[in-house]
């Protein structure tokens, strides 16, 4: 997903909480399911950070995120949501039954695909958080600050091969814009002037090294 293509998503979401969502989920690449398993505890605002527990394995692990999310999380929390550290973190307003009126639930799974189904049928397109996560990851692999072995810690990959095949491909246009760039520096540097002979030599022998003829 292109930075463009990334604001037109975000713009098109209705809610606080969704922000907060998918602003978590682009700034570390955690699935859906380990987002919206998530309680108030999980946050640790000091040092800006977020603790899932990892699809598979089933282990609880803190993952940094963004200032930006954060932002979003204390937005979304402002509007009256459930504060309890040991409730879910994220909540959807549903009617129980006739005549309840609207309560909090748990989000759940399919409340989170409604959310992309409104936005994608706004933009016309077929995004979902595994674009976020799978964008989340290109991003983190084409930094030269961050190793792969960091990639592989924050996915949440057991086997460094995973991210390595899954992740480590190169966008066509990028490949094709740095042979370019190369060719023209080949170019450039093929103009210059051949750089003046030291002192001290003679021009003779300048000739015999460079295919010259004797004089």
């Amino acid at each position: 997903m292109s930075d463009e293509r990334w604001n037109e998503l975000f713009a098109a979401l209705r809610s606080n909480r969704d922000r907060a969502i998918v602003a978590l989920a682009i700034s570390n690449g955690a699935r859906a399911s380990e987002l919206l398993g998530m309680k108030g505890v999980d946050v640790d605002w000091g040092d800006q950070l977020v603790r899932v527990v990892r699809k598979g394995a089933q282990t609880e692990q803190w993952l940094p995120a963004s200032a930006e999310a954060f932002i979003w999380v204390r937005l979304y929390q402002s509007e009256g949501t459930p504060l309890d550290p040991q409730a879910p973190l994220w909540w959807t307003l549903r009617r129980r039954d006739r005549g309840a009126g609207l309560i909090y639930q748990p989000m759940n799974y399919e409340a989170l695909r409604a959310v992309f189904r409104r936005a994608n049928a706004l933009l016309e397109t077929n995004w979902s958080m595994h674009d976020l996560r799978h964008t989340a990851a290109l991003r983190m692999a084409r930094d030269k600050r961050l190793s792969l072995r960091d990639v592989q810690t924050i996915l949440g990959h057991a086997q460094l091969s995973t991210t390595a095949d899954i992740y480590l491909v190169e966008d066509e246009e990028q490949v094709i814009a740095r042979v370019q760039e190369y060719l023209a520096d080949v170019k450039e540097r093929a103009a210059l002037p051949p750089p003046s002979p030291a002192t001290g030599y003679e021009a003779s022998d300048l000739d015999v090294l460079f295919g010259g003829e004797l004089a």
